[in-house]
């Protein structure tokens, strides 16, 4: 079953052309990356995946069904997305910033008590992602690693059928990168019937689970497909406008520019 569906595609913003033609298909269980240079149009196609953005052209259906014909804020609760840059000001606990995922809001919500179940459903995402120990720490207190994996939880206690990624490794050292894709290629044992998508502009951000990936370049797609197809040197370096040499080893990528004295 597809869960996100683009079909021929097209964006223009203030008289710009962004996307040009797209077409994707995401099917269950798949985890899949969209990889480009800065500009290339990644947040705009992930923006049609979260349903908070409409197409120029071209038709976009997630979950089945199809945008300008759906209750957005319906969809919208069926997906769960993931960003870095989680704006929250109250120094909420662990457990509580979690349970916010229940209806997509940062802050708590006014006058509303979390059912029973709802708290044993976050304690359960909470020991999933090892934050135990940390369920009543604040916010504030919590590393960028710790926060990226209490997001994660977030995202997924409405049991969503889409999980987006939006960078998550911004702003993350080497250790906590590596916690983190840890937890991602998690969700394939935990939560098998789960799609994601991330995005990200490097290659050694992507986890190990992701099985396919699409490459854009000017708001057009290069390839798209089977993870390591997509993934080499001859794609990656046309994508980038740069020669650059892929290596996959031990189940994670890696790039490096070439230097000119190789060429």
């Amino acid at each position: 079953m597809n869960v996100v569906e683009l079909e021929d595609v097209t964006f223009r913003r203030e008289g710009k052309q962004i996307l040009h033609g797209i077409s994707l298909e995401v099917r269950e269980g798949e985890h899949w990356a969209l990889l480009g240079a800065n500009g290339a149009g990644k947040s705009t196609i992930l923006g049609f995946c979260g349903a908070l953005t409409h197409p120029s052209s071209g038709a976009v259906s997630v979950l089945g069904r199809r945008l300008g014909r759906v209750d957005l804020q319906e969809l919208r609760r069926a997906i769960g997305h993931v960003n870095p840059r989680h704006p929250l000001r109250s120094p909420l606990t662990v457990r509580e910033v979690v349970l916010t995922g229940l209806h997509g809001s940062i802050e708590t919500p006014p006058r509303r008590k979390a059912e029973p179940e709802e708290v044993d459903r976050a304690d359960e995402l909470i020991e999933t992602f090892g934050l135990t120990r940390r369920a009543e720490e604040r916010w504030p207190t919590l590393s960028q690693g710790e926060r990226g994996r209490v997001l994660i939880a977030r995202a997924l206690i409405s049991r969503p059928r889409l999980l987006l990624l939006d960078e998550p490794s911004t702003g993350l050292d080497i250790a906590a990168r590596e916690q983190l894709l840890e937890t991602i290629d998690l969700l394939d044992r935990t939560h098998p019937r789960l799609a994601s998508i991330v995005v990200t502009h490097h290659l050694e951000e992507l986890p190990a689970s992701t099985t396919h990936a699409l490459l854009l370049k000017e708001g057009r797609v290069v390839v798209a497909g089977p993870a390591t197809e997509v993934l080499t040197t001859a794609h990656v370096s046309d994508a980038f406008d740069h020669p650059i040499r892929v290596t996959f080893a031990d189940g994670r990528w890696g790039a490096r520019a070439v230097a000119r004295s190789a060429r």
